[in-house]
C-alpha cells in the first residue's frame, strides 16, 4: 500500500475504539454508582479504581509515543546529517521533525530549512511533500 497524506495516519482499532470506549464506559458508570449509591467506601473505591485505569490507559499511551518520538528525531537527524553534512536546525520542533520522516531525501533538506525558517506546522510540512517516504511502524 502506498502511503500519503490521506493514509498516512494509523488507528489500532482494539486501542482506539474499543478499550478507549470500554474505559470512557466504566468512568460513567463508576460516577454513576457514586451519585445513585452516595459516598460510600466501595462506591469510592470503585471510582478511584477507574480513575487509575484512566490515568494507566492514558501513560499506556503516551509513553511509547515518546520514546518512538526520540527515535525518530534521532533517525532523522542522521539522515540529515548523511545527506548534508549538517545535523536538523535546532529551531525544528519534535512535531516538525516527526513530520519531515515522511519527506523523501531529495526534499528533505530544503523542506527542512522551509520548515524551521518559516516555522512551518506539522500538517504544512507533510501537505508540502511530494516525494512522500512511508512510515508503517508507528502507530
Amino acid at each position: 500500500m502506498n502511503q500519503n497524506y490521506q493514509n498516512h495516519r494509523r488507528f489500532h482499532p482494539l486501542f482506539h475504539y474499543i478499550l478507549s470506549l470500554l474505559v470512557v464506559i466504566t468512568l460513567v458508570g463508576a460516577i454513576v454508582l457514586v451519585i445513585k449509591n452516595g459516598i460510600s467506601l466501595s462506591s469510592i473505591l470503585i471510582l478511584a479504581i477507574v480513575v487509575i485505569l484512566v490515568i494507566m490507559f492514558i501513560l499506556i499511551r503516551t509513553y511509547p509515543l515518546k520514546a518512538q518520538d526520540r527515535a525518530i528525531r534521532a533517525e532523522e537527524n542522521l539522515r540529515h546529517f548523511v545527506l548534508t553534512g549538517k545535523l536538523l536546525d535546532p529551531r525544528l520542533s519534535v512535531a516538525q521533525i516527526i513530520a519531515l520522516r515522511f519527506a523523501g531525501d531529495a526534499e528533505l533538506a530544503d523542506l527542512s530549512a522551509k520548515a524551521a525558517s518559516q516555522n512551518l506546522s506539522p500538517d504544512d510540512i507533510k501537505k508540502q511533500i511530494t516525494n512522500w517516504k512511508a512510515d508503517f511502524y508507528r502507530v
